[in-house]
């Protein structure tokens, strides 16, 4: 009985303290083996009532490596499935082996594959318990970050490079005005290049890290639409795009104005680049049950279906070749989607190749009497798309 509260008490640590309780949590435990050795076979009092509340993935197993006990978390984290995954059985016999209790990182299951880091340590005689922090997530967002910082370092070496020739290249011709115009020309569309990258970069960094809008305040989608294409309307002309704005229609959403305007000029933006001369971008907000949609169509070459994936992904071009002659960071549409997810809701793409493109944001309606600051957008429904 002692040695059942011992377990209880030294699995309370690890509740209230976490993940970096465990190694106290099994020290507790193995010092204790020896009075639970006159008890074998018999299970510690009130484990079953502790694998109950435990929030990290655990399982308790017999001398004969039979599942006995698991927390809910232990299958979503692929501890088990149809048996008792065949790393945690490594784990479980090495600590029968030793007699101690044993940290290790594992990686399992197929496709989707889960990294945890398995604390395992004897219970009473010879019952192996397995605690498991799931350091899945943590590992996908050092990747992330990772690719993130290469891709930078990638796209700002183009414009910086070019920068610097172009100077070397100035000064080479000082004696020829024609080549200086040209060349002067060229440096200008660069430089505009690299402060559109790096504005870009700035917005997702603070777009991607915010939490939830926790201070909303009523936005009408009328007014975002409209300064969105103001913003947007000298790109147009340039490109003899004529941009058409929907019939007005009072809705509104909470959120941050700023942000929904900087989303769906970046939407406008796209369709822009990548529409032919003489052609049309439409934007139009609609209600769809309790939820608000504001979509961007452009008659341009459209996107294939393998491509919609991954269109959501930051610098990811169908076609960089293209791409440089259309400009852009390929930043867009990734600030789009953290702005999208921010306040509630998602971005989805609706494309055929050759017969253009519709891109729609769709956000929770603001209640009638929705009042600034008194409440949280609610979180994200899950997203569509790669990214």
């Amino acid at each position: 009985m002692v040695q059942g509260w011992l377990v209880v008490a030294a699995l309370a640590i690890g509740l209230v303290a976490g993940a970096g309780a465990t190694a106290l949590l099994f020290v507790a435990l193995h010092r204790n083996r020896t009075a639970a050795a006159v008890a074998a076979g018999a299970l510690p009092a009130g484990i079953d009532a502790v694998l109950d509340v435990l929030g990290a993935p655990a399982i308790l197993v017999d001398p004969s490596n039979r599942l006995i006990r698991a927390s809910a978390a232990a299958r979503a984290a692929g501890l088990v499935g149809d048996g008792i995954e065949p790393a945690v059985l490594a784990a479980v016999a090495e600590v029968r082996r030793t007699g101690s209790p044993l940290e290790r990182d594992v990686t399992i299951g197929g496709d989707r594959r889960h990294h945890l880091h398995l604390s395992a340590a004897l219970v009473g005689a010879r019952h192996v318990l397995v605690l498991a922090e799931d350091r899945t997530e943590a590992i996908r967002l050092t990747e992330v970050r990772r690719d993130f910082v290469a891709n930078v370092s990638h796209e700002l070496k183009t414009p910086i490079g070019a920068i610097g020739l172009l100077a070397e290249a100035v000064e080479s011709a000082a004696e020829d005005p024609e080549q200086v115009r040209r060349f002067a020309a060229r440096l200008s569309s660069e430089a505009a290049r690299l402060g559109e990258l790096t504005q870009d970069i700035i917005a997702l960094s603070r777009i991607q890290s915010a939490e939830p809008v926790a201070a909303p305040e009523p936005v009408g989608l009328d007014a975002v639409v409209a300064t969105a294409i103001e913003h947007s309307r000298v790109a147009a002309e340039a490109k003899q795009v004529e941009l058409v704005a929907g019939k007005r229609r009072g809705l509104r959403v909470l959120g941050h104005q700023p942000t929904l305007v900087t989303a769906v000029q970046n939407l406008i933006r796209n369709a822009i680049q990548y529409s032919p001369e003489h052609s049309r971008v439409g934007v139009g907000v609609a209600r769809r049950g309790d939820r608000v949609e504001i979509s961007v169509t452009d008659q341009g070459p459209g996107i294939s279906e393998e491509d919609q994936e991954r269109i959501f992904e930051r610098f990811f071009r169908s076609d960089p070749a293209r791409s440089r002659e259309t400009g852009g960071t390929g930043l867009g549409l990734a600030i789009v989607k953290h702005a999208a997810a921010n306040h509630g809701g998602e971005v989805r793409v609706w494309s055929r190749l050759g017969r253009g493109s519709t891109f729609t944001i769709s956000l929770p309606l603001a209640d009638d009497g929705a009042a600034g600051g008194s409440a949280t957008v609610p979180a994200a429904r899950s997203e569509g798309g790669a990214g």
